[in-house]
Formats: C-alpha cells, sequence, structure tokens
C-alpha cells in the first residue's frame, strides 16, 4: 500500500477523484492525460494528451480546453501531432507569460527513434496557439531525449524540470532523470546541476518530476514525481514526493554547484510511492497541482481503470 508523507504536501487520492477526460477508447494504451493546469483570473485551462496504442497512432494530439470549475471542460484549441512532424505526443506544459500572454510547451517524439524534443508555441489566448509558429527550446541531442517539462515563472526567472532519457544503449532508453535548467526567456535554458533520480526500490528506473510544490511555512519546496522499479512498469509509473535539499540551496553549492540560488540536489522520501490507482497496473502518473487562494490545492493526474486505460481525473484537496 502507498505510504502517507511526513509532510503537508498535497498528495492524490484516488478514492476522491472524479473523471475529466475519459480514455479515448476501450484497454491498455488509449489515454487520457498528461496535464497541465492554470487558473487565471477565477477560469480553469488545462492542457493534455490523447493518446491509442503503439501501432494505433500513439500520442495524437495535445487538447486545450477551459473551464469555470475545474471539472468540465470545453475544447478550445487542438494541437495535432501532424503538425510537429512527430511520431507522438506527450505531455504539455501550460503557462502563463509573465506579459500576460500565454505558452505551451510540446513533448515530440522523433520518428524510428527512442529521441524527444521539446517546441514551445506563443499566444494571446489559450484558444490560440498555432504550429507553424513553434520554436525550439529543449532540442536534445544524439545522447539524451527530452520531454515532459514542468515550467513555472518567478519574478524574471523562468525555470524547468525536464524529464531526460539516456539515448546511447536503446534498451536503456526508458531509464528517466529529472534535470532543473533556469532561462531569461523561457525558451534558451541553463542547467544549474539539480536532478532528481531514482534509486528507492519502487523508483530504481527512474524518475520523473511532474509537479513543483511551492513552499510554505509548513513544508519546504517539493515536487511530485513518478517513478518505476523496472522497464516492465513503462507507462504504469506511481505518484512519489520528493525534497528540495536546503543545505545546497546558498546559489554556490558543492558538486558543481547550482546557479541562481537553486538547489544542488533533491531527496527522495522514504517508504515508497505515495498514490496508485487500484486497478490494473497501478498507474498513477502526472500529477498536476494548482494551489487555490484558500491555501487548498486542485489536482490533476492520469490514473489507470479496471480496463487498463488510463483516465484524466481530478481532486479536491481542502487547506492542511
Amino acid at each position: 500500500m502507498p505510504t502517507s508523507p511526513p509532510l503537508t504536501v498535497p498528495v492524490p487520492a484516488f478514492d476522491r477523484s472524479e473523471v475529466v477526460v475519459p480514455a479515448p477508447g476501450e484497454g491498455p494504451g488509449h489515454w487520457a492525460g498528461a496535464a497541465s493546469a492554470v487558473l487565471a483570473g477565477g477560469t480553469w485551462y488545462l492542457a493534455y494528451r490523447l493518446r491509442r496504442p503503439v501501432g494505433d497512432g500513439r500520442g495524437f494530439g495535445v487538447i486545450v480546453a477551459r473551464s469555470d470549475d475545474g471539472v468540465r471542460f470545453e475544447t478550445v484549441s487542438v494541437i495535432e501531432r501532424d503538425a510537429f512532424g512527430a511520431a507522438s505526443l506527450e505531455r504539455p506544459a501550460l503557462v502563463r507569460r509573465p506579459d500576460g500572454g500565454w505558452r505551451i510547451y510540446v513533448s515530440c517524439a522523433t520518428p524510428g527513434t527512442p529521441h524527444w524534443w521539446v517546441d514551445a508555441l506563443d499566444a494571446d489566448t489559450p484558444a490560440g496557439f498555432d504550429p507553424a509558429a513553434r520554436q525550439a527550446t529543449l532540442p536534445g541531442d544524439e545522447r539524451t531525449a527530452i520531454k515532459d517539462p514542468v515550467v513555472w515563472v518567478e519574478g524574471r526567472t523562468w525555470h524547468v524540470w525536464a524529464c531526460c532519457h539516456p539515448l546511447p544503449d536503446p534498451a536503456e532508453a526508458d531509464r528517466m532523470t529529472s534535470r532543473h535548467a533556469v532561462s531569461d526567456d523561457g525558451l534558451a535554458w541553463r542547467w544549474t546541476g539539480a536532478e532528481l533520480r531514482g534509486g528507492r526500490g519502487w523508483d530504481d528506473r527512474g524518475a520523473r518530476v511532474t509537479a513543483r510544490i511551492a513552499p510554505t511555512p509548513r513544508h519546504p519546496e517539493a515536487v511530485l514525481y513518478d517513478g518505476r522499479a523496472s522497464a516492465a512498469e513503462n507507462w504504469e509509473e506511481r505518484t512519489g514526493v520528493a525534497i528540495l535539499d536546503g543545505a545546497a540551496a546558498d546559489g554556490a553549492a558543492a558538486d558543481g554547484g547550482a546557479a541562481d540560488g537553486r538547489p544542488a540536489v533533491t531527496l527522495g522520501l522514504p517508504g515508497g510511492p505515495v498514490a496508485e490507482s487500484p486497478h490494473a497496473g497501478r498507474a498513477l502518473r502526472y500529477a498536476a497541482v494548482v494551489p487555490l487562494p484558500d491555501g487548498g490545492h486542485r489536482l490533476y493526474y492520469e490514473a489507470a481503470r479496471s480496463d487498463g486505460a488510463h483516465d484524466l481525473r481530478t481532486e479536491l484537496v481542502p487547506p492542511a
């Protein structure tokens, strides 16, 4: 069974959640999820990926939607895979720019390889994203695939946690490490040296940051992340919690240090995942966390259902 974290960090609880977007089909490989959410001016905006099984289209589109209550959404934009020349699309990141505009980061798979890259699209509104105006931002290279960014802005600095996969050995390309970077514009990034790796048994195969949780008087800065114990659990990750190691957060840390005052390492909490589905595969992954004005949070995540498909679900976590 999942264990409870020793911090007042909002974590998913499948039993108190409800479906926002059902899977686009029945059975394994049909997924709705990998969502990114923003609450702006009392309106909810959600970007999520739809996927079919391998051989039947994979990640075929990213949907941008709006809602007045965070549960019932209407589509405002559809971003199709073919516009990127990609074999599949994975998790997007939706961000309100400091100038009031919007940006979406789209994770794209290079056809015929395990390589991934990330493009960025800017628009005045969430309904205006045009793939023809995309900009390269996290291209990866011949040794590293990059996908599933978690992006936020503090002051004038953009931050990202990006999921990185090693490419030299195709049999190892499913391994995941999350790396932190900063930017002046959210397009050209500088790696800080901060990383989250697996290694606690249940997450030995890798750790993918899915949500950043800002510090409060009751807990330090933290992240939710996806982990898996083996390659066989690919696509069926469960959710864990990690806290940032403030001891290295002086901007001049040892071990390579972290620029811009970021911590040099992160620490996963012991004891196993904090959230999983009760259904086949136990997948509960790609959690997104949105803070609310009353101190509570709304969570979105992708979770397995009884037939092996994944639905996009949400829940409201009251103030701690």
